[in-house]
């Protein structure tokens, strides 16, 4: 099938061979057709697979007919780089018609958001915290919106925004369709679905394991021994673009400045930059002003780059959704791509689950020449016997089943009249 056959408007389609597109992908191939019949739709496909467009041409179609400067569309998107990539894609593929579109979200102003607004708009693309503000300081109208648009439904929920959401949906209440699009479907995201979506269209594309065009590998380490083994690494890999994720935004600040000062054009992407900062980043990386990219996973499903050739888990994401989220950013509209994944011996039991998600063994890499110190690579986690420690651990402290020493158990341990000691923030 071609986007010809799919009835789109004429203009929709100059767009989308401007962008050097003839064949939807499969997602878009089966929801395209019944979000233009007015069907609702419930898109389950892995990142990378051109969701956006799959709700976005139905959509843009809708309002290329109808009342101009009136919010008639409303997309909901769980994070600002994420708005900030469907609505350039929004304003990409309408580019030939008369439709306006926004983004919203916390971290800027609101006044130039208000402003945009009151000269009026078909589609908005929201963050549900700033849409929230918005609507309840009167400042936005929603009775309007015929199409109401959830996407990456799954991480919204896992970032607390359900009750944000439900709210949402309660104010818009005479919309005409419903499209729900995620990569996976967690219990209360399947709930919420059954209650608002009506006799919807389900389109299952290749539910949760990354994209198979990603080449899988692990380089297995001790914690110490990873920022050697990065700088060790980089030299040898050819890539186009790169993208390096990190457990903390302390982590990903620093791997920057280190990588930075070894010659790289390289930039950080975390949740303590403004907003200004993070959009500088973004676009230095997609137009080509840093080569590398290292982000923690506020950037897992809002980055948008074709030629992202590799991804590198610095450290091991804490679920398998995390990993599948991480390593779509790579292999993109049928391009091959590489995840490396560094991997020491508390990372063991989450490997494991990701492979069995893969269906397959991930290879195991090591480094020629590099200096594992008394590391064994080739035997980097052997069946551990009574009283053995793990391989790469040091032997001045008694381990715990979890891999950390007794003596950080009690450092960890809350102290009368004190305060528990936070967990580090992502």
């Amino acid at each position: 099938m071609t986007f010809d056959q799919l009835k789109l408007d004429p203009r929709l389609l100059a767009a989308i061979n401007n962008m050097g597109f003839t064949n939807p992908t499969p997602i878009q191939e089966k929801a395209i057709p019944s979000a233009l019949n007015g069907r609702d739709v419930l898109g389950l496909a892995q990142t990378g697979t051109g969701k956006t467009a799959a709700f976005l041409l139905p959509t843009l179609q809708r309002l290329c007919h109808g009342p101009l400067r009136q919010i008639r569309a409303l997309v909901i998107a769980p994070t600002r780089e994420l708005a900030d990539q469907i609505h350039e894609q929004a304003r990409t593929l309408s580019k030939k018609t008369k439709i306006r579109s926004i983004a919203i979200y916390g971290g800027v102003g609101k006044r130039p958001q208000i402003d945009a607004l009151k000269k009026g708009v078909e589609l908005v693309v929201a963050c549900p915290g700033r849409l929230l503000d918005l609507h309840n300081e009167k400042r936005i109208d929603l009775s309007k919106v015929e199409v109401l648009i959830l996407d990456e439904a799954d991480r919204m929920f896992d970032m607390g925004f359900l009750p944000d959401i439900r709210r949402i949906i309660q104010r818009v209440p005479q919309r005409d369709q419903t499209l729900f699009f995620s990569a996976t479907m967690p219990n209360d995201i399947r709930q919420l679905a059954d209650e608002h979506l009506n006799d919807p269209e389900t389109i299952k594309i290749g539910m949760i394991a990354p994209a198979k065009t990603v080449s899988h590998s692990i380089y297995p380490c001790v914690k110490p021994l990873k920022n050697k083994l990065l700088r060790a690494l980089l030299p040898d890999l050819s890539f186009g673009r790169l993208l390096i994720f990190t457990r903390t935004k302390y982590k990903a600040r620093n791997l920057a400045r280190d990588l930075s000062k070894k010659g790289y054009k390289a930039t950080a992407l975390q949740g303590n930059m403004s907003q200004n900062q993070r959009t500088a980043a973004m676009e230095g990386f997609r137009k080509g002003k840093y080569d590398i990219l290292i982000a923690t996973d506020i950037a897992a499903r809002g980055i948008d780059v074709s030629d992202i050739t590799h991804v590198i888990n610095f450290d091991m994401p804490d679920t398998v959704d995390a990993y599948t989220h991480r390593i779509g950013r790579t292999g993109r509209a049928a391009q091959n791509g590489a995840a490396f994944t560094f991997t020491t011996p508390d990372d063991v039991a989450m490997l494991r689950r990701i492979e069995r998600v893969l269906k397959q063994k991930i290879e195991t890499r090591t480094l020629d020449g590099f200096d594992y110190e008394d590391f064994d690579p080739e035997n980097p986690w052997p069946a551990n016997k009574q009283g053995q420690k793990p391989a790469g651990q040091n032997n001045k402290s008694k381990q715990n089943g979890s891999g950390q020493s007794r003596k950080l158990n009690r450092k960890n341990r809350p102290r009368p009249g004190g305060r528990n000691k936070r967990p580090v923030q992502k």
